[in-house]
């Protein structure tokens, strides 16, 4: 039975809720991928995201950035809580890795089957995670956003990385995707991009209708790219 459970966790600033997953009937300890949420804050959208991957056998973690109950109810409000941490990568980072050591603390968790997952401002959240020298089975970014963190410059990057990506995102230009892969290059990472034409910001969300700023929702791009991570993982989880 697929189980879908909410679960408070600390750090010295706050409490955060987040929403957990997983199949009941499995014995033994799960693989488990962490789900970083776009710059509304977690939603429904990244429950869903769990669910499915509960369905999958792994155990779906839908984190929380910005705290219990932080939710945008506006574009704008969203901006706001998404500058707050695009100002300060060192909390983000903090963030990040308190929702990794609550994810590692599951009993149903095998602590070395742990990857990540991103959309858009979670797919810096889960970059950055790995850039600070987090070792995980892999991470992947869905249309996600690329600048690098200046305290995070000469880490090496350990864990393999997926980006998947709309090449007409105006968040994230061509330039942008072509300086994160020579970062990703230059610190040696085991990394892998998959860009599809045609397809702007968003592309995985279907409530994204928005297409005169880029950003509105590409029903083959989000199918492609779920495969592609599902693919991803299966691989990394069974090395």
């Amino acid at each position: 039975m697929i189980r879908i459970e909410k679960i408070e966790y600390q750090d010295s600033e706050l409490t955060y809720e987040g929403v957990i997953s997983y199949d009941d009937e499995i014995e033994g300890k799960l693989p488990a991928i962490i789900i970083a949420h776009a710059f509304g804050g977690q939603s429904q959208f990244e429950e869903n995201k769990a669910i499915a991957i509960a369905k999958l056998g792994y155990v779906g973690f839908a984190i929380d950035i910005y705290g219990k109950g932080v939710r945008a109810k506006s574009p704008e409000e969203a901006q706001i809580l998404m500058d707050k941490l695009n100002l300060d990568r060192n909390l983000l980072l903090s963030r990040m890795k308190t929702s990794l050591k609550t994810c590692k603390s599951l009993k149903f968790v095998d602590n070395n089957k742990i990857g990540g997952i991103g959309y858009c401002f979670g797919g810096k959240c889960v970059l950055d995670l790995v850039r600070s020298g987090e070792k995980l089975k892999g991470i992947v970014s869905f249309h996600g956003v690329y600048d690098s963190p200046n305290s995070q410059k000469e880490n090496k990057i350990e864990t393999p990385v997926l980006i998947l990506h709309g090449w007409d995102d105006p968040l994230a230009m061509p330039n942008e995707v072509i300086e994160l892969a020579n970062e990703l290059t230059d610190k040696k990472a085991d990394w892998e991009l998959n860009a599809y034409g045609h397809t702007g910001h968003a592309f995985t969300n279907p409530k994204a209708n928005f297409p005169e700023k880029g950003l509105f929702y590409q029903e083959e791009a989000d199918r492609k790219s779920w495969n592609r991570m599902l693919e991803f993982f299966k691989y990394k989880f069974e090395k």
